[in-house]
């Protein structure tokens, strides 16, 4: 059976002396695991087209339980990335971000045009990574099924004060009066109102108004630190490119 869909490749592995082994996020499959004969061929269409962070157009055939990649063309290859380890690895953390919330087997067209747009972001120098990356890590625990609760705080139902807390273990938010008689001890990150509105604007915005918003540099890292706590704790894992790209930027 053949399926013709587009997809940005998430990984990739070579096998022996000519093919490959990618992962890619693809519009009507999600996450699919493929093997491409003949990839590292330079001669071959398909080796362009199967590096990773190319986004191609593919005909997969469906084997038994595997995917096969029968052709191949490159459509974006964010020739901007390559020339920056900051970007690189920023696309990089997508990618592995992309392999543990994205689906396997279901449509993923949100989540491709989402990774796609930031891509071009940050390969075109439009946006800062430091106000791309936090949207896209929302924007992908949201569409995972993970969408924090940011309305109010979870005791008073306050919607907005100075200072509330965001408590990236389950998502919530807490206004530091509630915080203060309850004695919480829970591990929180203080936001004013800017951070809060930006927090609440990278979960709740339109598509096409995402990266659309600015905010202070001391804002703007409480941000990164709510969207990397509330991605540690809810998917229990490190990001080893995360932990990398904090050491160069």
């Amino acid at each position: 059976m053949k399926i013709f869909t587009v997809g940005l490749i998430i990984r990739q592995q070579n096998i022996g002396e000519r093919d490959r082994l990618v992962t890619a996020l693809t519009e009507q499959l999600g996450v699919v695991r493929c093997f491409v004969r003949g990839a590292r061929d330079i001669k071959s269409p398909k080796c362009a087209a199967t590096e990773l962070l190319c986004y191609s157009k593919l005909t997969l055939h469906k084997s038994r339980d595997s995917y096969i990649i029968g052709d191949a063309k490159p459509l974006k290859i964010f020739g901007g990335l390559r020339g920056d380890l900051g970007r690189m690895y920023t696309a990089q953390y997508f990618c592995e971000l992309a392999g543990t919330l994205c689906p396997k087997e279901q449509e993923a067209g949100v989540q491709l045009r989402l990774i796609l747009n930031a891509l071009y972001l940050i390969s075109e120098n439009k946006r800062p990574i430091s106000l791309v990356k936090p949207c896209v890590e929302l924007r992908l625990m949201c569409e995972a099924g993970y969408m924090p609760d940011l309305t109010m705080c979870r005791e008073c139902g306050e919607y907005e004060k100075d200072t509330v807390y965001f408590l990236p273990k389950v998502g919530q938010l807490i206004c530091r009066d509630c915080c203060e008689r309850l004695a919480l001890g829970e591990h929180k990150i203080a936001l004013n109102r800017t951070s809060l509105t930006a927090l609440r604007h990278c979960c709740y915005a339109d598509g096409e108004k995402l990266f659309s918003f600015s905010v202070p540099e001391d804002d703007l890292r409480a941000l990164n630190f709510c969207a990397e706590e509330y991605v540690r704790f809810i998917t229990e894992r490190n990001y080893k490119t995360l932990q990398f790209l904090k050491t160069i930027i």
